[in-house]
């Protein structure tokens, strides 16, 4: 017999979770399980392992709306994080929910029936399970869980350290004393580079180009105050809500003055570093800000390190590994008894899964995105994905509002099928990147396998707070596009 339910969702992190808790309280007559590939909960803030692992969004914003981040930090490190999300799991009953080692790998719609048949295998038994639902919801983030991304080095066999990708951090790696390289400019090598120094011998970021950074305190000092006068639900409203409009109102003023706003992020590390820094080298960026994401160094610590002497940041090409380090196109030579490899994601569409709809194979690609969150020509399901200028769970929080106002809006109409279609004047559309005017990397890399997006609401995946909110909780659901029908078994 096969295990049946109204929704699965795939994936126990950040998002699965918040999917959980939307589903018990707005949509308390369906049934629901999470299926989880690895042992534990908490998705990213329990694979990653690296020293210093933290957040770059303030706790106020990635948290969920409706669970208040009290905790003084409020950029926050992986294992509190993790507590966060432990902490709610208990609270709403959630973990009686979660079905941990069962990775899924395939699922097929049926429009005879309007259900999913999800192909999963128990990592305890070994065994292939299938369990059948009627709507999917995937939260199982954006990369690969298997590996990250580590570009074709030349030379790479030759280096006879010890090199390490963030992604797989062994438990026990002793860098004490020693000389470490880390390679990349992101968040993660930033996170790294200070972290480290606490007991490196030295520490240098080599980047290919820099990135844009910004110091700030790692607590809110607003926040403090409101947790002191006001209940704890308003203060956490009143510090999301002002943490909001700044991101869109800092994000806003690099679309329309990004001039302005680089030399202010320029001018703010010229302060910390001192007029002696090569800062148009190494900190200056040839792209605008939010072209990609912006970093955050917490209290200043990268600098701090690199004032110290126990950082360094080399701002080159490498050439090829050697047996000691690696060799710079200038002609420099770093030593490096570790090398980390801070160097990206691997993207995926929807948890690197097969699926088939009545028989076909469905190519991402080809489809377009209905809002961002649901593809052209694919019945019942969803997917989570957060923002890229800004924290992910306001968006995931949002895309689960709106899949439980699906939910009932089909048992309201009797319906059990829910497809977006495109209509006749779609059919044109000038087909845009699923990720828009963002050049990171690890997004080039795989747009080409992301859904299309459109010119036009709804076929859009707008990366706008404001915009998301109205277009999730207020739109009509029965729009023209989104199709709602019954199954062919029941028809008939």
């Amino acid at each position: 017999m096969v295990e049946h339910f109204d929704v699965i969702v795939v994936g126990a992190g950040l998002s699965g979770i918040g999917a959980a808790y939307h589903l018990q309280t707005m949509c308390p007559d369906r049934s629901y399980v999470i299926l989880e590939g690895r042992e534990d909960l908490g998705g990213t803030w329990d694979l990653f392992r690296y020293p210093g692992v933290r957040s770059d969004s303030d706790m106020h914003t990635l948290g969920y709306r409706f669970k208040p981040w009290t905790a003084a930090k409020s950029i926050a490190d992986g294992p509190a994080i993790l507590e966060y999300l432990r902490e709610t799991v208990s609270e709403n009953n959630i973990g009686g929910h979660i079905r941990f080692g069962h990775f899924v790998s395939r699922a097929e719609w049926s429009s005879n029936n309007a259900q999913w048949t999800v192909h999963t295998q128990d990592s305890a038994t070994g065994q292939d399970v299938a369990l059948t639902c009627n709507f999917l919801f995937m939260c199982s983030g954006y990369y690969s869980y298997k590996n990250g991304y580590t570009p074709a080095f030349a030379g790479i066999d030759k280096y006879e350290g010890t090199i390490v990708h963030p992604q797989k951090w062994p438990e026990n790696l002793d860098y004490a004393g020693k000389k470490v390289v880390v390679i990349g400019s992101g968040a993660t090598a930033m996170t790294l580079v200070p972290a480290m120094t606490a007991t490196a011998g030295h520490v240098t970021m080599l980047q290919r180009s820099p990135t844009y950074v910004v110091s700030r305190p790692d607590n809110d000092p607003i926040a403090d105050k409101l947790r002191k006068f006001l209940p704890q639900k308003m203060a956490y409203r009143l510090t999301r809500l002002k943490n909001t409009t700044m991101q869109q109102i800092v994000y806003k003023k690099t679309r329309t003055e990004p001039e302005k706003v680089k030399e202010q992020l320029l001018g703010l590390v010229r302060a910390e570093l001192g007029p002696d820094y090569d800062v148009d080298t190494h900190f200056t960026p040839t792209y605008n800000p939010w072209d990609q994401r912006l970093c955050l160094v917490p209290n200043s610590d990268l600098f701090m390190s690199i004032r110290s002497g126990k950082a360094s940041v080399v701002t080159d090409q490498i050439t090829t590994f050697t047996r000691t380090g690696v060799e710079l196109a200038s002609g420099e030579h770093l030593d490096a008894d570790i090398i980390v490899t801070a160097t990206g994601l691997q993207m995926v569409t929807l948890g690197e899964m097969d699926f088939v709809v009545d028989g076909e194979t469905i190519d991402f690609s080809q489809t377009w995105t209905y809002k961002g969150c649901s593809y052209s020509g694919v019945p019942n399901m969803a997917s989570s994905f957060g923002y890229i200028n800004a924290s992910w769970t306001l968006r995931s929080d949002l895309t689960c509002e709106y899949v439980c106002r699906l939910l009932n809006h089909m048992t309201k109409t009797n319906t059990d099928q829910c497809t977006p279609q495109l209509r006749q004047q779609d059919l044109g559309m000038s087909p845009r990147s699923w990720i828009d005017g963002f050049s990171a990397g690890y997004m080039e890399r795989t747009m080409h396998l992301m859904p299309k997006q459109g010119d036009h609401a709804p076929w859009v995946n707008p990366q706008n707070y404001g915009a998301d909110k109205k277009m999730f909780r207020k739109a009509p659901l029965d729009d023209g596009v989104m199709q709602f029908t019954r199954a062919f078994a029941i028809t008939e």
